[in-house]
């Protein structure tokens, strides 16, 4: 049961993308953060790399081309894409029309931090793209910094 629904925004602007929190991890004994992310074409999640912060991903619709390691693994509706634990890993939205994915970050507490610390609230019930705009990329190095995460460059 969500406990702070009416208090707490749950929608944000993250790097163009639109992202909704379907679960804070205080919301789940800090179990996990769970996320609906809705990826413009062309936007994504630089290089980047946490330990201790497992990370799963789970396409909804439209295409995503996953970075891990160096390899390439493009995924559409259906496919579930596992981050190990510590590996580099980026993703962009590909192919015509946005993208959508499910996020399970675990325990979460650093993704959640990087999420509404990076991220513009936005109304709870938006379901429309933000307008784009020039991501900051010092505020990205810096909210990353602040929470464990190392941005390793842009995409």
């Amino acid at each position: 049961m969500r406990t702070d629904m009416a208090t707490r925004p749950r929608t944000y602007n993250v790097l163009n993308i639109l992202t909704k929190f379907h679960a804070f991890p205080s919301e789940v004994d800090g179990k996990f953060c769970l996320v609906e992310c809705t990826v413009p074409v062309g936007a994504g999640a630089p290089p980047n790399h946490h330990a201790g912060e497992t990370e799963g991903f789970f396409v909804l619709d439209g295409q995503i081309m996953f970075v891990i390691d160096g390899g390439e693994y493009p995924a559409g509706p259906g496919d579930y894409i596992a981050i190990p634990d510590g590996a580099v890993h980026a993703f962009k939205a590909i192919g015509d029309s946005p993208a959508r994915v499910l996020i399970l970050n675990a325990p979460g507490h650093m993704h959640e931090a990087f999420f509404t610390g990076l991220g513009t609230v936005l109304p709870d019930d938006q379901t429309k793209l933000p307008t784009p705009n020039e991501p900051d990329l010092g505020a990205v190095l810096k909210v990353a910094g602040e929470v464990g995460m190392t941005i390793v460059g842009p995409e």
